[in-house]
């Protein structure tokens, strides 16, 4: 799902408040990082994630890996070290992004 720039705008700022759910550390993007990305996805539609100081890739490199690892996942922010990655309930979703 490709997001143009009001959803990202709108999608960051439904995420300021938020804390990292998900931290991805010194081993990278592993399967067990996957499934935490997976459980905080079935209770949640935007996530916060932090990568930390020690990860072999960056935050975006990062991002692009979850984004081909994980259907329907989108990036709407990164930053430093944290991204905002965002997935609707295949159900419906709660979030109206906005046209």
């Amino acid at each position: 799902m490709k997001l143009n720039s009001k959803q990202r705008a709108f999608l960051r700022s439904k995420a300021h408040g938020l804390k990292p759910v998900v931290h991805i550390g010194t081993a990278g993007l592993t399967d067990a990082a996957i499934q935490s990305l997976l459980d905080a996805f079935n209770t949640r539609e935007l996530l916060k994630v932090r990568v930390q100081e020690g990860a072999p890739d960056d935050a975006w490199e990062t991002a692009d890996r979850i984004v081909e690892r994980l259907d329907g996942v989108s990036v709407a922010q990164t930053i430093g070290k944290v991204m905002v990655l965002y997935r609707p309930f295949p159900d419906g979703p709660e979030l109206k992004l906005p046209g």
